[in-house]
C-alpha cells in the first residue's frame, strides 16, 4: 500500500532556516528531498513578509528577495501557494490568538487547503491546524 504524501505548508523562519545556508540534521535534509513522499509548500504570504522584512532593514539575505525567493523555491522544488481571496476572508473566522498578520494568514491558507504547517511557533497549533516542527522530522 502506498504511502499517503504529506503536504506541508512552511513558516517563514523555517523557510529561511532550510533554504539560508543553515546546517540540517540529516533527517531533515532528507525529509525535504524526498519529493516522492512530501509536497512542500511555500506561500506567497512568506514571499511577502521576507520582502518586506528585507526592505525596512530586519532579515538580511545573500541576494534581494526578488532573485532569492525564486531561486530557492526553484532549486528546492518546493510548490509555491498564491494567497486566494477565500484565504484572506477567512482570516476573520480565526480566534484571537496571535496577531501576526502573517501567520493568521497561513493558518487560514492551511485550514483551507488542508495542509500540515512546519513551524517552531507554537501558536499554530493552538489554531486547529496540523503542525509539525524540524524536531519532530529528526
Amino acid at each position: 500500500m502506498a504511502k499517503t504524501k504529506m503536504r506541508i505548508l512552511i513558516d517563514t523562519h523555517i523557510f529561511l532556516w532550510i533554504l539560508g545556508g543553515r546546517k540540517l540534521k540529516p533527517k531533515v535534509k532528507e525529509f525535504f528531498e524526498d519529493t516522492d513522499q512530501n509536497a512542500i509548500w511555500v506561500s506567497h504570504v512568506v514571499a511577502w513578509e521576507i520582502a518586506i522584512k528585507f526592505g525596512i532593514g530586519k532579515l538580511q539575505l545573500p541576494e534581494p528577495p526578488d532573485i532569492f525567493v525564486p531561486d530557492r523555491v526553484r532549486r528546492a522544488g518546493f510548490h509555491y501557494l498564491p494567497i486566494e481571496l477565500q484565504h484572506v476572508l477567512n482570516v476573520h473566522n480565526l480566534p484571537p490568538i496571535h496577531r501576526d498578520p502573517f501567520d493568521r494568514l497561513l493558518v487560514s491558507q492551511a485550514k483551507i487547503e488542508n495542509l500540515t504547517v512546519l513551524t517552531a511557533d507554537s501558536h499554530f497549533g493552538r489554531y486547529g491546524v496540523k503542525t509539525l516542527t524540524l524536531d519532530d522530522i529528526s
